[in-house]
């Protein structure tokens, strides 16, 4: 049988040392209205993250109350606003009868898919998570009415117009300057002993007079190179100096655009790169960068809006932690 999820919980908190007393597991943490979030929803809510906690104690057990708390703390602030939506949808007199169906529908769509229509094993592996169908129901109803009137009150109403974003540009225009970069092929030719060291230089160097020859970087690159990029004709995109390392990076930004190097010789490898391009330290223009900003004001405007969502829910309905 699967541990109960707010066994696996209460086992992170134990690593911090925090009790918790058998008489608490299902103690009230908040009211609201007439409805109550207990420790163990709370506990449930949040097992992922505590157990991902535990995992990583070890590495970092100093901060691991402070992580606790802070888990719990958000896991019982979604619970409660979540209580708030759910008697928003009750006063607001929603149809309930069609949140029931899509219930219905959803339930026989997880039986479908992952338990190929067998009703039965379905309800065993609930009851083997200590979750009885109408638990499990109840939850999917509270989601789906959560989510409804999140969009309702939230998505809907999210416009960003052209002139924020550019208003946003210019005032953040830091956030995006470019350093100088360069679009530029790669040759690499790894090396393993001191005799595959050997070879490799000398293969450098015969590459080297096949390229001064006529020869295309890209199919002596598609031929010869062992790095990643081999199937692309060993060619990187616009790069900084910060990307490539440092001794790559000094003789790469001193070429020309349509420039090669010589053998750069390497102690793990010899290295050859033709610059085909360059491009100077500059801010990245709108036009490249409008939708990426637009996203960003969106995920901030949502969430304000889910703020003064919630905040309204409070302002009218009795809220109490403990």
């Amino acid at each position: 049988m699967k541990t109960p999820r707010w066994i696996l919980a209460a086992a992170a908190l134990a690593v911090t040392g925090l009790s918790l007393r058998a008489e608490l597991i299902n103690g009230i943490k908040a009211v609201v209205h007439d409805s109550v979030v207990t420790h163990d929803e709370v506990n449930v809510a949040a097992a992922r993250e505590l157990e991902y906690l535990q995992r990583r104690a070890r590495e970092n057990p100093e901060n691991l109350r402070a992580k606790v708390s802070e888990v719990l703390s958000n896991n019982l602030e979604q619970l409660v606003e979540r209580q708030l939506i759910l008697r928003d949808f009750a006063q607001a007199g929603y149809n309930s009868n069609l949140v029931a169906s899509l219930v219905d529908e959803a339930v026989q769509e997880r039986i479908r898919e992952e338990f190929n229509g067998d009703r039965a094993t379905f309800t065993k592996t609930l009851q083997a998570r200590g979750i009885t169908l109408e638990k499990f129901r109840q939850g999917l109803r509270d989601n789906m009415i959560s989510s409804i009137l999140r969009s309702k009150n939230v998505s809907q109403e999210v416009v960003v117009s052209p002139h924020k974003i550019e208003k946003f540009y210019l005032e953040n225009s830091d956030k995006y300057k470019v350093e100088d970069e360069v679009k530029l092929r790669m040759i690499v030719l790894n090396k393993g002993g001191s005799t595959d060291a050997a070879s490799a230089r000398k293969l450098a160097e015969e590459i080297l007079a096949k390229l001064k020859e006529g020869a295309s970087f890209a199919e002596m690159a598609s031929v010869y190179s062992q790095g990643s990029r081999r199937s692309e004709g060993g060619a990187w995109d616009w790069v900084g100096k910060t990307v490539l390392r440092k001794e790559l990076a000094d003789v790469a930004f001193k070429l020309k655009a349509g420039e090669r190097s010589e053998v750069i010789d390497l102690p793990d490898a010899c290295y050859l790169m033709l610059v085909e391009d360059t491009r100077p330290a500059h801010v990245r223009p709108l036009s490249e960068i409008r939708d990426e900003i637009e996203r960003n004001l969106l995920i901030k405007e949502r969430a304000r809006l889910q703020q003064r969502y919630i905040h309204k829910l409070r302002t009218k309905t009795f809220v109490r932690y403990f």
